[in-house]
């Protein structure tokens, strides 16, 4: 196989600039240089082709695949419609996927990414035992499950395992809860060390430390974890403040804000990434910012639940980095929740071009949050296609009528607020293909496997022809 190829886009997008005429010149996966195509590289034309970084879901849950199109009703007499109805559908989900089923969702949920021009994701992973709240023979059998998923369609995955230690202050856990439920944090790490061993030849494969949540994690959970997480250099991420409920259960219990909670325990610093970050007040998002930390939000899935709307602007004042997830698989479409980011803050600021600040920035600080800012919430380089970065990005149809008319001179805003996921033709990682033309290459699973078996697994969960 060739390793040193110079690709030669109609517009090349990267190191921060726009590129016309220029190569992106590849060695082992890595970016060799921008420019012309390096002396003995082999050179790959790309007529027609925009070429950008790959993006990157930085927060997702991939067995949440399974609940698209099935919970978009009211509840009846006595149900509740919100967010809370919903996670009671996904615990009914996820009872019921065994290591197959898993594997099979989570396949066609990378796959879709993929095609959409993910080259990375972050898996929030909390499903770590049997249906009965037993381990499986092999303890990481789940998280190697959605690491084999994500591995077989091309994608470079970060697992953060997630601990759960309780439902809530006073509360019994759900049936489905005995899967994420674990005695101690000193077991939590015993069983992240135990799968991190068993990736650690993968180069496309990191770990990370998750703490649910504050309401699944006590204060000694949380500095327990953060403490792993700072000896062992790894990112920590964790929901905070998705949901009213939730920071009025935190104030009760503990007198104190979700966010605050965390950074009393020692865990809001630079290498957090708190998930939503809905709702919070001033001294709460000040918090933020003094820490360095970063916030990635999921817009298309908080407008599906209900969550309420990412204060970005607020946030980004206050000196904290953003970036985007997918978070339950509502939709696949990573530019779609960088417009969506700053399309729903006009929404409630009554106001155009909210995170435009300085003017003119707009397009590349949702570009950046869709791209770099998901690499580094997750502890990787790149996102960029600087030199020396991972050769990870995307191919974009320069006529694709999504873009029509801003090839040039409004590329980046043509991108971020115009693009549809069918203006990505092809996807790379490490400078090797794993989505072609819009479908995968030989040696990948096929389009038409996956989705058979992602059927099946559909009518073991639902039932149905």
């Amino acid at each position: 196989m060739t390793t040193a190829q110079a690709f030669q886009p109609e517009l090349l997008l990267a190191g921060g600039s726009l590129h016309e005429g220029a190569a992106l010149s590849v060695k082992d996966g890595v970016v060799a240089a921008i420019g012309p195509p390096l002396p003995g590289f082999q050179r790959v034309p790309l007529p027609g082709r925009i070429l950008v970084p790959g993006f990157v879901s930085a927060h997702g849950h991939s067995f949440q695949r399974a609940l698209r199109g099935r919970t978009e009703a009211r509840a009846g007499a006595g149900g509740r419609s919100d967010f809370w109805g919903w996670r009671s559908a996904m615990y009914a989900a996820a009872r019921r996927l065994d290591p197959d089923l898993l594997e099979a969702v989570a396949r066609l949920a990378f796959f879709e990414l993929a095609r959409a021009g993910v080259t990375c994701a972050g898996e929030f992973h909390y499903l770590h035992l049997d249906p009965d709240g037993r381990p499986y023979a092999d303890p990481a059998e789940l998280e190697l499950r959605v690491v084999r998923a994500a591995r077989a369609v091309g994608l470079r995955i970060v697992l953060l395992r997630a601990a759960y230690a309780r439902a809530g202050a006073g509360t019994e856990p759900d049936p489905a809860q005995r899967r994420f439920v674990e005695p101690s944090p000193e077991v939590f790490l015993e069983r992240l060390e135990h799968l991190a061993r068993q990736l650690r030849n993968d180069d496309g494969v990191r770990v990370g430390i998750a703490p649910h949540s504050v309401r699944a994690c006590p204060p000694a959970w949380l500095s327990a974890l953060a403490g792993a997480a700072r000896a062992r250099d790894l990112p920590l991420h964790v929901h905070a403040a998705e949901q009213p409920a939730e920071v009025a259960a935190c104030r009760a219990e503990h007198g104190r804000s979700p966010v605050q909670l965390l950074a009393d325990a020692g865990a809001l610093e630079a290498r957090t990434t708190l998930v939503h970050a809905i709702h919070l007040d001033d001294a709460d998002v000040a918090a933020i910012g003094r820490a360095g930390a970063t916030v990635c939000a999921c817009p298309l899935t908080e407008r599906n639940l209900g969550d309420g709307v990412v204060p970005a602007d607020r946030l980004v004042a206050a000196g904290a980095r953003l970036a985007l997830g997918v978070d339950a698989h509502a939709e696949a479409d990573p530019l779609g929740e960088a417009r969506a980011l700053e399309l729903q803050l006009r929404l409630v600021r009554g106001e155009r071009a909210v995170l435009d600040g300085p003017p003119g920035t707009l397009a590349a600080r949702l570009f950046d949050a869709a791209t770099a800012g998901g690499m580094a919430s997750l502890g990787l380089e790149g996102g960029r296609l600087a030199v020396g970065e991972p050769a990870d990005f995307v191919l974009v149809d320069v006529d694709d009528p999504s873009i029509a008319g801003g090839e040039r001179d409004a590329l980046l805003p043509s991108l971020v607020f115009g693009a549809q996921p069918g203006a990505v033709r092809s996807t790379f990682v490490a400078g090797e293909p794993v989505v072609e033309d819009g479908w995968a290459p030989p040696g990948r699973p096929t389009g038409a496997e996956l989705l058979k078996d992602f059927r099946a697994a559909m009518r073991a969960l639902w039932g149905g022809a």
